[in-house]
């Protein structure tokens, strides 16, 4: 199905750099994003959440999914619940939906 809209933002991994791989993005509608080159500080967050998703959910469990449609719902349940669930103390013991509209609230009074 196209993706119009959609932008996938990665590193510049070779991969990604790939013909190949920028064809499929564009065939699908999806635009395609990349750091700055040498600026790794563009996926600080994302690299971020990324190693949480890991240790969180991930490594030491990889033998609990059966395939990568299991994995799939794994991780899509492990966003729903960092998102809604996981409170962080930097953020006023609220989850990053919490502490999101708190702000947005805050910037708008």
């Amino acid at each position: 199905p196209a993706l119009n809209g959609l932008i996938f933002h990665s590193d510049r991994g070779w991969q990604y750099q790939h013909q190949a791989y920028q064809a499929a993005l564009a065939n699908r509608g999806i635009d395609q994003s990349m750091s700055r080159l040498g600026n790794s500080l563009d996926d600080g967050l994302m690299e971020g959440f990324f190693g949480i998703l890991k240790r969180e959910m991930f490594y030491g469990q990889e033998h609990k999914y059966k395939d990568l449609n299991e994995l799939e719902q794994a991780i899509q349940k492990y966003i729903d619940y960092y998102n809604n669930v996981r409170i962080k103390t930097g953020r006023k013991n609220m989850t990053p939906i919490e502490y999101r509209n708190h702000v947005l609230t805050t910037l708008t009074a």
